[in-house]
């Protein structure tokens, strides 16, 4: 039984994820890491290489069942935001071994809760985008430095500047955000497992969790309003900014 418990803890923790995960579009890394670290005992690079093994293919399925609900397609804004957000990770990867992690968490932190309170505000069904769409790539950018910075966050980044600057709905935004994230995090997967920092059946265990409930989640997104969803997407990201703040004391 004691060598079954980390497995089927593992299953669990990826459905769990999964399921939040199709809910509001992220990959779930930025709980999983922890989890991975205090809970495996696993050093914080292979905990981060594992919980890309879970991210990529829920990334995957979330964002093909999130263009059955909403066919953004891959339009010509999409492939340069995904692009962009791609070589990003890598250059600000390159960056992040130079940088203090604690005070880049705690920068990450305080901005995602200020994106997250920005998610209140109730919005005019028909305002103007303030961007037009040939300035998306640019959240690739914001999405890909979060990714190669800090293994985390290329989504939570890139829905908020997608809803509040380029006037997109919330379900759509989360769509796009995975098309960025995706091959962000596989490009980050192939970098980690070239370092021997994964532990791939521990990560497998992870994924086939996620798999799982994925659609289940992204299922429950479109039951709520485009409203509601936002605010919910808030709260999460407020919460999220909580965690890195208590990580870090």
């Amino acid at each position: 039984m004691d060598i079954l418990f980390p497995w089927l803890g593992a299953l669990a923790l990826g459905a769990i994820l999964g399921f939040f995960g199709g809910v509001f579009g992220i990959g779930g890394g930025i709980i999983a890491i922890p989890i991975l670290v205090l809970g495996y005992g696993m050093e914080q690079a292979t905990a981060q290489g594992t919980a890309l093994v879970m991210m990529v293919p829920n990334l995957v399925l979330a964002w093909w069942r999130y263009t059955r609900h909403n066919p953004t397609g891959l339009s010509g804004g999409t492939v340069a935001v995904a692009a962009v957000a791609t070589l990003t990770t890598w250059g600000a990867a390159y960056l992040a071994h130079d940088l203090d992690p604690e005070l880049l968490r705690l920068l990450f932190a305080g901005f995602l809760m200020v994106l997250g309170l920005g998610q209140w505000p109730a919005r005019t069904e028909n305002a103007r985008p303030r961007l037009s769409a040939r300035w998306m790539p640019l959240v690739g950018l914001a999405g890909g430095g979060s990714m190669g910075l800090l293994g985390i966050g290329g989504g939570l980044v890139a829905t908020p500047f997608l809803t509040g600057l380029f006037g997109l709905g919330q379900r759509a935004a989360q769509s796009i955000a995975l098309a960025l994230v995706t091959p962000s995090a596989g490009a980050a997967l192939w970098g980690y497992a070239r370092h021997q920092s994964v532990d791939w059946p521990l990560g497998a265990a992870l994924a086939a969790g996620g798999i799982v409930t994925v659609s289940a989640g992204v299922a429950l997104a479109h039951t709520f309003s485009e409203r509601a969803l936002r605010r919910a997407f808030g709260i999460m990201l407020v919460a999220t900014g909580a965690i890195l703040i208590a990580r870090a004391q």
